[in-house]
């Protein structure tokens, strides 16, 4: 069923009684030539590219819960490509032109809205960092633009520019970065993967690897053994776990990111913007509630949950930018479970299994890069060769020592 204005009026005229389920729920077959493990927005953005854009028929994803119960529904929606270093920005500019074309590739509505994104700038070291980060865009195609702090006034009066302590002296922005509704990504590649007869099996558990000489045959799951040719995992926060039952062990913690959501209020905030002095961001949804969110809980954990002090330095990280946020309500809350590579960045590669592939250490970035990950995850898959914007997403590069430290905290996981 293809979505459309005159199929919505059609379904209005005649009760909604047309409609269809998004996607099937079938059962899954004896063998198939990939199977993909995680049924996030990785993992199914993956199956939807290797079925639509590498003619890969025999394709099943297998997911342990629903679809949209893990971080790809639990996060704050922020797309962007503003990054530094030669090894990210190409791939997260690669990820937000796809986000710009995803809607129409995919018919589906997933909300996109390029509202911008907003860098503020609080010291003059700090101004110097982001001209650089500025420039190092622009070379790789991407968009910026300096704002000064009266523009920045303009455009966000709510923001706290009395504050000597942390004085706004600036920001750098991208016009084209903005949000995504999360729920609706995963959503969409679900149903656009479906329809090109990729299988979604979800409340499938993998349990093991079914490994012979050194080959990867397929996954024991809850639901008895799945033959396959190729493996990829791509399951997030649960990244060590599974690949502990193949025998390997990642450069990779899992940690415990909040995210947080304010009643409805009028509309204050035009786009998304970040402290730099504290980690802050916060955007506004469709809804009127502010979305935002801050560091990482510290210490390792598996769980979807958070605890207070991370609440309390999030809440406090909001007055020192936006001090009326003081009588704002807290709505909601929920977590989802990071995996922190070494050095910040995600690896897309084969591993030391014949047939078994990863993608994962994503950190924050995961949700921004849904598409690009998606998309050259299918290629490695199908190719067996990485993606040009995808080359230093090694496995290896810990123990050869090509890290890329996107934010210079070196091999400090809970910095990133």
């Amino acid at each position: 069923m293809r979505y459309s204005g005159f199929r919505i009026l059609k379904e209005a005229l005649t009760g909604h009684k047309g409609w269809r389920p998004v996607w099937r729920s079938p059962e899954p077959k004896p063998q198939y030539d990939i199977v993909i493990v995680g049924g996030g927005g990785h993992g199914l953005a993956t199956a939807y590219y290797l079925a639509s854009k590498f003619g890969q028929a025999r394709v099943a994803v297998i997911e342990k819960g629903w679809i949209g119960g893990g971080n790809v529904g639990r996060n704050t929606t922020i797309i962007r490509s503003n990054y530094l270093l030669d090894g990210n920005e190409p791939f997260y500019e690669f990820s937000l032109k796809l986000w710009e074309g995803l809607e129409q590739d995919l018919n589906y509505n997933a909300m996109v809205s390029q509202r911008g994104i907003l860098n503020l700038i609080h010291t003059d070291a700090q101004r110097d960092a982001y001209t650089r980060r500025g420039n190092a865009m622009l070379l790789q195609g991407a968009d910026e633009q300096y704002l000064s702090t009266d523009q920045i006034r303009r455009e966000y009066p709510v923001l706290n520019f009395n504050d000597a302590r942390f004085p706004l002296k600036g920001g750098l922005a991208q016009r084209r970065g903005g949000t995504v509704r999360h729920d609706a990504v995963a959503w969409g590649y679900a149903r656009g993967a479906d329809l090109r007869g990729v299988d979604i099996i979800q409340n499938c558990e993998v349990t093991g690897f079914r490994i012979e000489n050194g080959i990867c045959r397929g996954v024991e799951t809850s639901r008895g053994f799945i033959g396959a040719g190729k493996v990829g995992v791509a399951v997030a926060g649960s990244s060590s776990r599974v690949m502990a039952q193949a025998g390997l062990r990642l450069p990779i913690e899992s940690h415990v990111l909040q995210a947080f959501v304010s009643e409805g209020l009028k509309p204050v905030m035009p786009g998304v913007i970040t402290f730099g002095a504290g980690h802050f961001y916060c955007s506004q949804s469709d809804k009127g509630g502010l979305v935002f969110g801050g560091d990482l809980d510290g210490y390792n954990s598996y769980a979807q949950r958070g605890n207070l002090p991370v609440v309390e330095d999030v809440a406090e990280g909001a007055m020192a930018l936006i001090p009326g946020l003081g009588r704002v309500r807290l709505l909601r809350m929920w977590a989802g479970v990071m995996d922190m590579s070494m050095d910040g960045s995600p690896i897309i590669d084969r591993t030391p299994v014949e047939g078994l592939y990863f993608n994962g250490g994503w950190c924050y970035g995961g949700f921004k890069a849904t598409p690009a990950s998606g998309w050259c995850f299918a290629h490695l898959l199908a190719t067996d060769t990485p993606h040009p914007t995808a080359t230093a997403y090694r496995l290896d590069r810990f123990r050869k020592g090509l890290m890329i430290d996107e934010k210079g905290m070196g091999a400090q996981p809970n910095l990133h």
